[in-house]
């Protein structure tokens, strides 16, 4: 597909990517869409461009790579580790700036030594992002997914909770209500009457009991003959929001989560914060920070300027695929993010693939690059 109003920029970017060691490849512009309804996060879901084929599947115009071109790496049958790069148009709905705009990346699928590729990815965004405009400062944000995970882990929380808490990080106002939740928690008004007398008459701690009254109710009501949903799964389900809306975390462990997300520290700093943090708080996630001292030690052999590199332990993106680094390039002084990624090492599984494979990657926002060129004065 030739591609028309290309960034100036485009054939030394494509040249990045080849000194980097990746293949430049391209996906469909038209994609299943159930991969990323399912996976991408309620951000992208609701800008995502709908449509759908003759015998009904849905479909939707390509909304970013990362997902095609895991989906690509799985059908080609392509051995790891791999680098993929990719520059073309995406389409989703945007706050500010056009529906349909051009992105470039790097996907890095089965390197087993993730520290080496969290660095790698990092630098390598640095330096394509510094080479477009190399008289601008950079600021670099660094967040961390599995310290979080670990963080609530520790805390002793219901899986439920966990869940919860982990599909919320980077998104402050959502966490915030949430931790508000558990500190204030309320059963009265959130459950029907009919809940309510199931747990005053124990069946809510008898599961053998509630499936059975379940059963029973779905054949009284006739919904049995076309639920979805077992007695089983729906008995599940009621004792599991029951628990969750039961639970409340004591203050000192608020406190302690509290604290682990106001951690906004220089990245150099932040190994010593995060051990001081362990310590004072009591919480195991002694494997986390070892991943997390891996990673500054590895970026740091890169020769990155990791004095333009802060670490925030509330800062996420808003794509439910990562699972720990997550990072996002820009100009000094501005808030415009020309360049962010992140790990997703869950992502490649969940699409279909027969063994695990760690993947880390970064997008281009090409335009806002653009833009960030004119006003400097044209450096490519």
């Amino acid at each position: 597909m030739a591609l028309i109003n290309l960034p100036a920029f485009a054939d030394a970017l494509l040249a990045d990517f080849e000194s980097l060691g990746a293949l430049r490849v391209d996906t469909p512009v038209i994609q299943p869409a159930e991969p990323f309804l399912a996976m991408a996060g309620e951000d992208l879901r609701r800008r995502i461009f709908m449509t759908e084929s003759e015998t009904g599947e849905s479909l939707c115009l390509r909304p970013e790579f990362t997902i095609p071109v895991c989906l690509r790496h799985i059908e080609a049958v392509t051995g790891t580790p791999k680098r993929y790069a990719y520059l073309g148009e995406v389409f989703r709905q945007r706050r500010e700036g056009g529906n349909e705009f051009y992105q470039a990346g790097i996907e890095d699928l089965g390197d087993t030594d993730t520290a080496a590729a969290d660095a790698r990815a990092v630098s390598d965004a640095m330096r394509i992002v510094a080479n477009r405009v190399p008289d601008r400062s950079l600021s670099v944000t660094l967040g961390d997914q599995a310290v979080f995970e670990a963080v609530v882990g520790a805390c002793g929380l219901p899986a439920g909770w966990q869940k919860r808490l982990i599909h919320a990080f980077g998104d402050q106002k959502h966490l915030q209500k949430l931790l508000t939740e558990l500190a204030h928690p309320r059963t009265v008004g959130v459950f029907g009457p009919e809940v309510v007398r199931l747990s005053m008459d124990g069946l809510l701690e008898d599961e053998d009991r509630l499936v059975a009254h379940v059963a029973a109710t779905m054949e009284a009501t006739g919904y049995s003959t076309n639920a979805s949903r077992s007695p089983q799964d729906i008995a599940r389900r009621l004792k599991e929001k029951m628990e969750l809306a039961n639970t409340r975390l004591d203050r000192r462990t608020l406190d302690q989560v509290a604290a682990f997300l106001a951690l906004d520290v220089p990245l150099a700093d932040a190994p010593a914060a995060l051990f001081a943090f362990a310590q004072k708080s009591g919480l195991k996630i002694d494997d986390a920070l070892v991943r997390f001292d891996a990673r500054v030690a590895a970026l740091a052999k890169t020769g990155s300027d990791i004095g333009a590199i802060r670490y925030r332990a509330a800062f996420g993106r808003p794509l439910d695929y990562y699972t720990g680094l997550v990072f996002e390039v820009e100009l000094a002084g501005t808030h415009a993010v020309l360049a962010g990624g992140g790990r997703f090492d869950r992502l490649l599984t969940l699409l279909g693939a027969r063994e695990h494979i760690p993947a880390v990657g970064f997008s281009l926002w090409l335009d806002r690059i653009e833009k960030a060129i004119a006003s400097e004065g044209g450096a490519q």
